[in-house]
């Protein structure tokens, strides 16, 4: 299943009821395979700082196939990524959790992001849009 502006809406929908079930608003972007962005949404009252952010993580989760959260773990010193998120050359890398990968049949689909809140709240956010694509694809 590929990445269509229907899906990101859908994701994004579903990232959003969580957010409100929260209380966090919150913005959230969608990406494609490739990194670009398919669908974005700021909520009233989130952090300006968040639209840049929440493109950033899903476009980091993409760029390395994995949740951001797990990519901040690789930064750290003696990781296997250490100091990526200081290279001018990765530009867009963002290590804050809160930035899915989804796939479908293996292959990377795109990814979610949402900034806004704390990095749990961010997490469970992103995580209800990932799972909003898990049942687009018939999982």
């Amino acid at each position: 299943m590929k990445m269509n502006l229907k899906t990101a809406l859908r994701m994004i929908s579903a990232s959003q009821e969580k957010a409100e079930q929260l209380g966090v608003p919150v913005s959230i972007a969608v990406v494609d395979a490739g990194g670009n962005l398919v669908a974005q949404h700021r909520m009233d009252n989130a952090m300006l700082i968040s639209q840049f952010l929440s493109l950033n993580k899903a476009y980091t989760s993409v760029a390395t196939t994995m949740p951001t959260e797990e990519l901040a773990r690789h930064t750290q010193p003696g990781g296997p990524f250490f100091g990526v998120h200081t290279c001018q050359a990765a530009s867009g890398i963002c290590i804050f959790g809160g930035g899915y990968p989804v796939s479908d049949e293996g292959c990377i689909a795109g990814g979610i992001g949402v900034s806004g809140g704390s990095s749990e709240e961010d997490r469970a956010i992103a995580a209800a849009g990932r799972d909003a694509f898990e049942v687009a694809a018939g999982r």
